[in-house]
């Protein structure tokens, strides 16, 4: 009969091991933490020079800029906030990141359909204003 002896302290096979990933840049540390934080600063500041800086001539180019940034933005949270990668939960989490990235283009989509079509049927033309009292 042969033993086995576990010397990392996670049980026969990984078997013991909870889902944690131990990859290249383990995401629950502070490093990892401070990451997420400092991508999540940088992903807020540049927009809000964007607009105060007004870069763009049109502020339809500034506002696709910043639903960019603010899709990164999400998925920086999920990954390094969350832990939701390919590997942890057996996949089940990039299911989740997945649905959540379609949800969130739906959503954007829609109200920014909703909003131009409003401003375009619901608000007086400048010109209906001239003959108003």
């Amino acid at each position: 009969m042969s033993a086995h002896i576990d010397t990392a302290g996670h049980g026969a096979h990984g078997h013991d091991d909870h889902g944690h990933d131990d990859g290249p840049v383990s995401h629950s540390t502070f490093k990892g933490y401070m990451t997420g934080f400092v991508l999540a600063v940088i992903l807020t500041a540049i927009p809000f020079w964007l607009v105060m800086a007004k870069v763009f001539d049109k502020p339809n180019t500034t506002a696709l800029v910043i639903l960019a940034f603010a899709v990164v933005q999400i998925v920086v949270h999920m990954v390094y906030f969350l832990h939701m990668d390919a590997k942890s939960e057996g996949g089940w989490n990039l299911l989740a990141l997945i649905f959540t990235i379609v949800v969130v283009v739906i959503t954007l989509a829609g109200s920014l359909w909703v909003m131009y079509h409003m401003n375009t049927n619901m608000m007086p033309s400048m010109h209906d204003m001239k003959n108003m009292p």
